[in-house]
């Protein structure tokens, strides 16, 4: 049983905020509109940066504005008050680029009209009228613009006009209407909800999709658009969380999947969002935590740095991590996970007694249908794996690359896939892969979800998943737009391959049928759990197989979380003539004894009978007679869908 020491309380929580608001204070700009952070410029440009760190910053300002009822010894209200007043002035030398001068203004627009609205009393009101009417002509660019990327971007107009609504400013309630009625449109099974029509499940489902409808119908220009929404929308997300409480691991770190990572403890930020709308399935003292402890997660392993500053990685530097969007002000979406604070300390998530997490409490299998994921924790070692079926930010039959924070097979609280350039073109670590006599590996993006559910068995809970892909070798573009999705490339089919994953407890019986292989392929790859070497003393990656021998594989700097990574995998020569299957494994505390597995194939898929190595046996069928994915658009071009363009911004 892992540790249970008690989380963070409010007053650490706003400590370490304080400390965070305070460090960035020495790089603003004589007016205070920007902070000029120190580390590379990104691709958007430092006005841009600049304008990332105050509205971003503004967000944990207002924060702790709203929980302290306006209490400001650090001067918090004023300090933003200058800033949005040079801002918006534009005569200003500090003015903010406009939304229509730059996209990802409107991100940032957003976080703005959000606190404003949070703050009303303390900063809008006191403004003089000629600031506000510059900050009103500075948002009013958002009424009419329909260039917003339809993904969690629409919430980026709708707050703003909802601000705009709450001061007589102008506004579009068609406009308004229509972005709810395409947030409706992500909503997927059991409360998850896709960022647009890729399957793309990660971060943003929680820190944007979930979060904004809460705070949007709190807003004072929203009530009438909210009222018939409400009660729903808390529904949602109270079933979300049911899922989302179960991948935080025993230690506060979150999974290590998706894009946008070194955003860091923003993942906290739902579980906040879920006792501001008082779900009821998720007890409070469960949910405060799940926010506490990840915000702390990242407080005790050097977040932030020497200088105070929130920089691009996870636990210490690693631009590597950060897409084309992120700049020296963008890890300061952060902010999100602080949004707890605004709560007072006499608000009942504070005073409840505190609850333990899923992954502290037992070993549990979860099935979370929308990503095509089964979610497996183990109170001995207080890790989460998510072994992934359905997920790959791409659509089904699709013949991109594989992206390293979405395709793999695995994603778990205690690794990172791994992220050097190898690894966007040839997947080794969670894959199963065709390689060529040039080694190179095929991808499996465009797969088709077969099976995701659990069997109660006499040796426990099983977690059976399966999917299948028509394999590709992808020739990728020279020039790629870096926003975290699979490259762009020409495709070359690999063979139809088909992957079932059993699972139960810290094991992983993934086995792997191959047919249609051209000539070109040599072998069949399997790679395991890459470990970096800062948790090789703790963490055990094991991959084996009866019919193979077991190798690995060593980088350096190919992941956040050490210099140093070891991945196992283990390969079988091709032609196959029947299925194959490895142990794949990832544990703090593995055993030696290996499984015993036998399979039978039958008229609709494989009977799979496994002896595991604590000596319990489980028999599973597993239907993989599906047809095949349709592909999208024809042709083997990689491109993304039109109008998806713009995923290079936030």
């Amino acid at each position: 049983m892992t540790s249970q020491a008690a989380s963070w309380d409010r007053g650490r929580l706003a400590a370490f905020a304080d400390q965070l608001l305070l460090a960035v204070r020495p790089y603003a700009t004589e007016g205070r509109a920007r902070f000029n952070l120190p580390g590379e410029r990104s691709g958007l440009g430092s006005d841009i940066d600049g304008l990332e760190a105050f509205a971003r910053t503004f967000l944990m300002a207002g924060f702790r504005l709203r929980g302290e009822g306006g209490a400001d010894p650090h001067g918090l209200a004023e300090w933003y008050a200058a800033g949005l007043d040079a801002g918006t002035d534009p005569n200003s030398a500090e003015r903010w680029l406009r939304l229509d001068e730059h996209p990802q203004a409107k991100v940032e627009a957003a976080s703005i009209a959000l606190i404003l609205d949070v703050t009303r009393e303390w900063i809008w009101d006191r403004l003089p009228s000629t600031v506000q009417r510059n900050v009103i002509a500075y948002l009013a660019a958002a009424v009419g613009d329909d260039t917003y990327p339809q993904i969690n971007w629409v919430w980026f107009r709708l707050v703003v006009q909802t601000f705009l609504r709450s001061v007589d400013g102008p506004h579009e309630i068609s406009e308004m209407a229509a972005d709810l009625a395409t947030h409706d449109t992500f909503l997927r099974a059991d409360g998850w909800l896709a960022d647009g029509p890729e399957r793309a499940y990660d971060h943003y489902t929680g820190w944007a999709l979930h979060l904004y409808p809460t705070l949007w119908a709190g807003m004072r220009g929203a009530e009438d658009l909210a009222a018939p929404r409400v009660t729903s929308d808390r529904a949602l997300l109270d079933r979300f969380l049911t899922d989302a409480v179960r991948l935080v691991g025993a230690d506060g770190s979150p999974l290590l999947q998706g894009r946008s990572l070194v955003y860091r403890f923003a993942a906290a930020a739902p579980f906040w969002v879920g006792a501001m709308a008082e779900v009821p399935s998720v007890p409070l003292g469960q949910l405060r935590r799940a926010g506490s402890r990840i915000v702390e997660h990242f407080a005790t392993r050097g977040v932030p740095n020497a200088d105070g500053l929130l920089d691009l990685g996870w636990f210490g530097s690693w631009p590597d991590l950060a897409q084309a969007y992120s700049g020296t002000g963008s890890a300061y979406w952060a902010s999100k996970g602080m949004l707890g604070l605004a709560l007072p300390a006499d608000h009942p998530v504070w005073t409840s007694p505190e609850v333990p997490l899923p992954a502290e409490a037992a070993d549990e299998i979860t099935v979370v249908r929308a990503p095509g994921w089964l979610v497996s924790s183990t109170a001995s070692d207080g890790i989460v794996r998510v072994i992934n079926h359905g997920t790959d930010h791409a659509l089904v039959g699709a013949q991109v690359a594989d992206s390293p924070l979405y395709a793999r097979l695995g994603y778990s609280t205690a690794t990172a896939p791994l992220l050097d350039a190898e690894s966007w073109l040839n997947p080794l670590d969670n894959s199963v892969a065709v390689v060529d006599g040039d080694g190179n590996a095929s991808h499996r993006s465009g797969m088709d979800l077969l099976e995701v559910r659990m069997d109660e068995t006499d040796a426990g809970p099983v977690g059976v998943a399966a999917s299948a892909t028509d394999a590709h070798w992808v020739a990728a573009d020279e020039v790629q737009i870096h926003h975290g999705s699979g490259f762009t490339g020409t495709a070359t089919p690999a063979g139809r391959l088909t992957v079932v994953s059993i699972v139960r407890g810290a094991s992983e019986i993934r086995l792997a049928q191959l047919v249609d292989a051209p000539e070109r392929a040599r072998q069949l790859r399997i790679g395991g759990w890459s470990v970096a070497d800062t948790a090789a003393d703790r963490l055990q990656s094991v991959v084996h197989s009866d019919a193979a021998a077991s190798r690995s594989e060593d980088r350096t700097d190919a992941g956040p979380l050490g210099r140093h990574t070891t991945t196992p995998w283990v390969g079988f020569d091709l032609p196959l003539e029947s299925w194959v299957w490895a142990l794949v494994e990832l544990s703090g505390n593995a055993g030696t004894a290996r499984p015993v597995v036998d399979v039978v194939e039958t008229a609709t898929g494989i009977e799979v009978t496994v002896t595991w190595p604590d000596g319990r046996r489980t028999a599973t069928s597993v239907n993989t007679d599906r047809p095949r994915a349709i592909p999208a658009g024809g042709g083997n071009r990689t491109d993304p869908e039109p109008g998806l363009q713009m995923k290079e911004y936030e």
